[in-house]
């Protein structure tokens, strides 16, 4: 190990994390790829090195495709529904808005409907802007092969994106309403907040409890909300929170941290909501986890 080794790879370790967590969505999952990134980085002779960076997103890159093959294993064996790990972020994630989309819940979400290379291909592209040449030393495909795969996952992904951008203050807007109405018990103003087709998922891991399938339809979203909101009335508080680099409510009972809320919004109405209340899953809300491109 050499003090080169150290610096370059102090200096990239928010960008390998960053790739890491947006190919796995695992936090826990992506240090463990950092760590066996780090051991095969210092095995490197530094006077070997033209450009540390790609090299190390390199590493990352090919220890997380096989971490992935874990990943799927586990998640097959998941109870009930899987969510991303959401992390809280700081106001510079939410002031890119490319690379808070890259790692919002909707977006990933939708990067667990492709292949492992295709996963691996459109965060480098997209969100990174790698070469193909580059992509493809670290998924070993051509460069010809990581063109074609690019552009399919790209087409994938476009066909699953909201169809309008939103911006972060109309997220927080309809997230203010829907906290209101949660707080106030006002049905309507739940409804009115809601798309009608709205889609309620939630992550308990089997350890919190949850429901097994997402709950689709504004009513019986707002209703199963009401319902579990209240039951602890007094017991719970709702605040607001910067998580994956978008708005976000904290959902706290006897003020501990029982899970965290992300939202697609589109025309002013919530389309879908992730309810995260996996306790192994919120330990990254307690501090900001700094991510970069």
């Amino acid at each position: 190990m050499s003090e080169p080794h150290t610096e370059a790879f102090v200096a990239h370790r928010n960008l390998l994390f960053t790739v890491a967590y947006e190919m796995i969505g695992s936090a826990a999952d992506t240090e463990d790829v950092l760590q066996e990134t780090w051991l095969q980085w210092v095995r490197i002779p530094f006077a070997d090195v033209r450009d540390p960076r790609a090299l190390l997103v390199r590493i990352t890159t090919r220890q997380a495709l096989n971490r992935l093959r874990t990943v799927k294993r586990r998640k097959e064996a998941y109870v009930g529904q899987w969510l991303p790990e959401p992390l809280l972020t700081s106001p510079d994630v939410a002031d890119d808005v490319e690379l808070a989309e890259s790692v919002s819940m909707a977006l990933m979400l939708v990067l667990e409907t492709l292949s492992p290379t295709e996963r691996a291909v459109f965060v480098l592209r997209e969100a990174f802007d790698v070469g193909y040449d580059e992509i493809a030393q670290a998924v070993g495909k051509t460069p010809a092969a990581v063109r074609q795969i690019a552009h399919r996952a790209r087409k994938h992904v476009d066909a699953r994106r909201p169809r309008e951008p939103v911006t972060a203050a109309e997220t927080r807007a309809a997230l203010q309403s829907f906290r209101r109405a949660l707080e106030t018990g006002d049905l309507q103003s739940l409804l009115d907040v809601l798309a009608p087709d709205v889609v309620l998922v939630a992550d308990g891991g089997g350890l919190r409890q949850a429901m097994p399938r997402p709950i689709t339809g504004a009513d019986k979203a707002a209703r199963f909300m009401l319902g579990g909101y209240g039951r602890h009335t007094n017991r719970t508080t709702v605040t607001e929170a910067t998580v994956n680099g978008g708005p976000a409510l904290a959902v706290h009972l006897d003020d501990a941290l029982d899970g965290v809320m992300a939202a697609v919004v589109e025309g002013g109405r919530i389309t879908a909501l992730y309810y995260v209340r996996n306790p192994q899953k919120l330990s990254r809300l307690t501090r900001e986890t700094p991510l970069s491109r």
